[in-house]
């Protein structure tokens, strides 16, 4: 699975206009790395995008951390896969 928490390290790298290694497993996104409420709905979009999967906005919540995002992404994945 480092593949997907590469990718989706790197997709939020790119959002927040970090680079991948300061986005640590626990950093927390808006405390630690500055994230903003418009910056947690673009990853939420963008990891919809490229797994083609729907998070509902009400797990927006959630993403706060690179582990969290990842387990919501892995949760939705699961179900659309099966």
């Amino acid at each position: 699975m480092q593949d997907l928490n590469t990718e989706i390290r790197d997709i939020i790298a790119v959002i927040i206009e970090k680079k991948p290694e300061e986005i640590t497993p626990d950093a927390r996104f808006f405390e630690d790395l500055g994230v903003d409420s418009m910056m947690a709905l673009e990853i939420l979009a963008a990891i919809e995008k490229k797994y083609k999967i729907s998070i509902p906005e009400e797990k927006l919540a959630q993403l706060t951390t690179l582990n969290q995002t990842i387990a919501v992404a892995k949760e939705y994945m699961s179900q659309t896969n099966g």
